[in-house]
């Protein structure tokens, strides 16, 4: 019997190499962190953009159409630049300007700083203006004379104008003699000037109706500066601080009231004005002779006395 061979097996391995992952991983971490630099970009731009940009913005996203059809600095305006430091974001005033002098850089620093005190010493200015009206408001004297008190924010600072009404004078006639409802407004602006630090400037005014007794040398422009005095004396007895008066003048029919007639009785008046800082400057370097002729013209402008319309 012939012997039987046995079968030969052969096994073959099959080598599994892993297969490649790929880069899927990268582009899910890139996409995160690009997510986040946007989120971060969102939050910065959100932190420095101004309320009245975030409105115009969100009013836009409201009614797109609307804001580009009817323009606006959101919707093409080629004019805007990118903000810098100054007061006025939106134009030149404190943008960094390439090839700049330490001394322009220097002068651009100088107009932001005083631009800012400005609109700080305006802000004061309009509260005080608020707690005028309040007090004329509350003040049950002061309230029936309301059509008489002009109160108004000029160049100059807040201009304070006592009126005379036909019927109702601030003083005795062809007298620097006090009326005393007069006083007593002029006791109660008093009390509120010493809250702010400015200096103070007051002027008479009269009509055009020449005084009566004009031959022996006593005028209308005397009759205005004793008035303006006599006021003078009883914002100080109203508890306004002495020294805070810088300027009493007596300008007689010279700076007529806005729109009226020369003889009109609302000439008559006192102009009380709370100054601004440029206004006391300019009227410091006036009265002490420190500037040009040129500067002096440009400080008047500055310095004048313009009167305000009358109330409706």
């Amino acid at each position: 019997m012939s012997e039987q061979k046995a079968p030969i097996i052969v096994k073959r391995i099959k080598k599994s190499v892993g297969g490649h992952h790929g880069g899927a991983w990268k582009i899910a971490y890139a996409d995160f962190v690009t997510a986040m630099m946007a989120f971060f970009l969102l939050m910065w731009l959100l932190g420095s953009t101004t309320k009245g940009d975030l409105e115009g913005i969100a009013e836009y996203f409201k009614t797109p159409l609307k804001v580009a059809m009817q323009g606006g600095s959101g919707s093409g305006d080629s004019s805007s630049v990118l903000k810098g430091g100054g007061t006025d974001l939106t134009r030149q005033s404190g943008q960094v300007k390439k090839g700049q002098t330490e001394e322009e850089k220097k002068s651009y620093n100088l107009k932001a700083a005083r631009a800012e005190l400005e609109r700080l010493e305006k802000e004061k200015l309009k509260k005080l203006k608020s707690r005028l009206e309040a007090a004329i408001e509350q003040n049950a004297t002061l309230r029936q004379f309301k059509r008489q008190l002009l109160i108004d924010i000029t160049s100059e600072g807040l201009r304070i104008q006592i009126v005379d009404e036909q019927n109702r004078p601030m003083f005795n006639l062809a007298s620097a003699e006090l009326q005393p409802y007069t006083k007593i407004i002029l006791h109660e602006i008093g009390k509120v000037l010493n809250d702010v630090e400015n200096r103070i400037s007051l002027s008479g005014h009269t009509d055009s109706v020449q005084y009566a007794n004009a031959g022996r040398g006593y005028s209308n422009w005397e009759l205005s500066a004793d008035r303006a005095n006599a006021s003078r004396r009883e914002l100080i007895a109203g508890g306004m601080d002495a020294s805070k008066m810088l300027r009493v003048v007596g300008l007689a029919d010279s700076v007529p009231f806005q729109g009226a007639q020369p003889n009109d009785p609302v000439n008559r008046r006192i102009a009380i004005i709370v100054m601004n800082k440029r206004t006391e400057e300019a009227i410091t370097r006036q009265a002490s002779g420190a500037e040009s002729d040129a500067e002096a013209g440009d400080a008047t402008d500055a310095a004048s006395d313009k009167p305000a319309a009358p109330k409706p």
